[in-house]
């Protein structure tokens, strides 16, 4: 009998030990909004990333790994913007999941929250991948994280009452911090206003714009058409003639085409983390943009 006591009480013990079942599952598309629901729901919050910086996020499968994923999430987030279009669908369809689909509490799109770049007047295939709503990478521009966690903020509480106070106080110590980093990254980018930089893709748009810098090409002919050696071509001719002071491309992109540009340019080439997780540095959001900034930086020094 006393044996059984023991084991009893050592079980009990153990149980209570288990750290606490999360209050909400995010399934986030991209890993910045995972990174955002995290640092506003602390451990009331279990995000999970269905994309990495090292992918890109246009061009994902609906795998069965995540199709088991979003089954059990309580909170949809992501870009919008028909970023997900090639994927996101079937797994909701796959899903069966009531609570995460388009026009409930639990769908949550980053890119309604924020004004968007580059809307095109002209809806044509032949103009490259194009997005009808605008850019979706609104997340290269720090002010955006700002609006969108206010407005996530509001969702996680609206889902999950109990913990509203918390994701009050987690969002207001969150949103201070963001905006005296916001203050020091304006400095540190200020040697970047006007800096004219060729891109791989338009992954930076948002970032560029904040900064005040200028992108005078892309490596990619159209959007979403991989560099050809005969625009790469066009490209040399255009830098001699107005050449630019930098050459950017994300952690997704492979490095060949900027690599033969800035060879035979002469203008130094530097990879950007495209979001979390994209480098060492860029573990969370505030060594996103602290990487970024430093980068762009010492490529022009």
């Amino acid at each position: 009998m006393k044996s059984l006591l023991k084991i009893l009480a050592a079980s009990a013990i153990a149980l209570c030990s288990l750290p606490a079942t999360a209050a909400l599952n995010v399934f986030a598309c991209e890993p910045e909004w995972a990174s955002l629901a995290q640092e506003l729901g602390g451990d009331k919050v279990s995000a999970y990333s269905a994309t990495t910086a090292l992918q890109d996020p246009h061009r994902i499968e609906a795998r069965p790994s995540l199709i088991a994923r979003i089954r059990s999430a309580d909170l949809l987030i992501c870009s919008g913007v028909e970023l997900e279009i090639g994927w996101l669908p079937l797994l909701l369809t796959q899903s069966g999941n009531s609570k995460i689909q388009l026009g409930t509490p639990g769908y949550f799109e980053a890119s309604q929250y924020v004004a968007k770049l580059e809307v095109p007047k002209v809806l044509d295939r032949a103009l490259g991948d194009i997005h009808p709503g605008g850019n979706p990478h609104i997340h290269t521009d720090p002010r955006n994280i700002g609006k969108v966690a206010s407005a996530l903020e509001d969702r996680l509480a609206q889902l999950d009452p109990a913990n509203a106070e918390t994701y009050r106080s987690r969002a207001k110590s969150f949103l201070a911090r963001w905006q005296a980093a916001i203050s020091r990254w304006e400095k540190e980018a200020a040697p970047l206003k006007e800096v004219p930089v060729v891109v791989h893709h338009k992954a930076f748009s948002y970032f560029i714009n904040w900064a005040g810098m200028r992108e005078v090409a892309s490596l990619e002919p159209k959007p979403g058409i991989p560099p050809t050696p005969t625009h790469v071509a066009e490209l040399i001719d255009q830098m001699k003639r107005q050449p630019a002071k930098v050459i950017v491309y994300s952690s997704y992109n492979s490095p060949q085409a900027a690599q033969f540009l800035s060879e035979r340019t002469k203008i130094p080439m530097v990879m950007l983390p495209f979001t979390v997780g994209g480098t060492e540095r860029a573990k969370d959001l505030f060594g996103f943009f602290d990487d970024m900034i430093e980068r762009l930086i010492g490529a022009l020094k």
